[in-house]
């Protein structure tokens, strides 16, 4: 039984490549390793993100979008 890495991004590796059937099985990930390798997904995701989204979006839309959250806001 091979053991789990402690590297998240060599961890979600693993668990992709067990899902997928391109390794031996490994154990089952606990809750504590799930949310440390989704974590560290969303830190390095997150921080383009917001900037990718609005490059994306036309100023418009943008605008669309602020007057939208600010309506939200002071509801």
């Amino acid at each position: 039984m091979a053991k789990l890495p402690k590297d998240p991004m060599q961890l979600a590796k693993a668990i992709g490549d067990q899902a997928t059937g391109q390794t031996e099985s490994i154990p089952a990930p606990t809750q504590d390793e799930l949310r440390r390798v989704m974590s560290a997904l969303g830190k390095v995701g997150g921080k383009k993100g917001g900037k990718a989204r609005a490059k994306a979006l036309s100023k418009s839309e943008r605008v669309k979008i602020a007057k939208k959250a600010a309506k939200a806001r002071w509801k």
